[in-house]
């Protein structure tokens, strides 16, 4: 189940203006364990207060420190079983562990992931990251241990009806998911007439790519007249590096993303320089190349896909 996407995005709740300010800071900057060391000593202080034991597990959970944030969570969620946000958390934490054990004890996990999901789908009829949730559990199991597309079908149809741009974006993974890429299109491209956002611009040009890198890039390009996002001048790039379609669009906009880059922009810079490398690969101009691969790794040494990178770019 791919739910870290969903789990990233979870909304804070207040402890107390000073501290709740603080606390997501520290989120926004990434800087978890310094804001686990400050709830830590909160709770120490105060251990009724469960805003701040909320906020401790996922501290926890975005160190993907599963077994320190999924016993805070399910003892939340029998503190208060009436709370649908602590049974989305509970079952999210499980979902995410799930994908990092061996596959005889995920198997074993996924009765309690369902349960406390459709717990809380049940408890807030109005749940949009519960439900899509749901839609994950149901489309990524194989069927012969509960994978189920109707299911998946079910709860996207519930995220319609709350919200018809999550639902369109759901039923379009559904189908994409599925192999039937004409359903998914039609909806990804309702998500777009209806939300005009950035995921649902994202969405549509990630289900292009593999199949039309250029209608990937004219996507891009419809989006970045509408939406003063950097994160689309990296994608664009990183669709032209891939598929060695509009270099000069895609050097263009790989540079404006590093000229503009900040925190908030998601891909760090290093995989910017990596796709400039392979821009200049592709145009053979072996220079160029290495300069841009050497920087990205500066940034990450180890890393296979920056070596092998190089040595391609070496037997130029």
């Amino acid at each position: 189940m791919k739910l870290i996407s969903i789990f990233l995005v979870m909304p804070f709740l207040l402890l107390g203006q000073t501290l709740s300010e603080t606390v997501e800071q520290l989120f926004v900057q990434k800087k978890y364990e310094q804001a686990q060391i400050l709830l830590s000593k909160k709770n120490s202080q105060d251990p009724t207060n469960l805003e701040a034991k909320e906020l401790l597990a996922d501290a926890y959970a975005y160190q993907r420190k599963w077994n320190k944030a999924t016993p805070i969570y399910k003892k939340l969620t029998e503190i208060d079983p009436s709370n649908a946000n602590y049974w989305y958390k509970y079952g999210g934490v499980m979902g995410l562990k799930a994908l990092e054990v061996n596959k005889l004890r995920a198997f074993f996990m996924l009765d309690d992931i369902k349960d406390a999901l459709m717990q809380a789908a049940n408890l807030d009829p109005n749940h949009i990251e519960a439900r899509w949730a749901l839609v994950e559990y149901y489309i990524q199991l194989p069927g012969l241990v509960g994978g189920s597309r109707e299911k998946a079908l079910k709860f996207a149809n519930q995220l319609e009806k709350i919200s018809p741009v999550d639902g369109y974006l759901a039923k379009g993974y559904v189908y994409e998911y599925n192999n039937a890429p004409q359903l998914a299109e039609t909806y990804y491209k309702k998500a777009v007439q209806v939300g005009a956002s950035f995921t649902c611009y994202s969405k549509l040009a990630s289900f292009y790519e593999k199949r039309n890198p250029k209608k990937a890039i004219e996507t891009i390009e419809q989006a970045s007249k509408k939406l003063n996002r950097n994160a689309l001048n990296y994608h664009l790039g990183k669709v032209s590096a891939t598929y060695n379609v509009d270099l000069a669009k895609g050097e263009m906009c790989l540079k404006k993303y590093i000229t503009n880059y900040s925190l908030e922009d998601g891909v760090p810079l290093e995989w910017a320089y990596f796709n400039l490398a392979r821009i200049y690969r592709h145009q053979k101009l072996k220079q160029q190349a290495q300069n841009w691969i050497n920087k990205a790794l500066k940034a990450r040494p180890d890393y296979p896909k920056f070596i092998e990178e190089k040595k391609q770019i070496l037997k130029m």
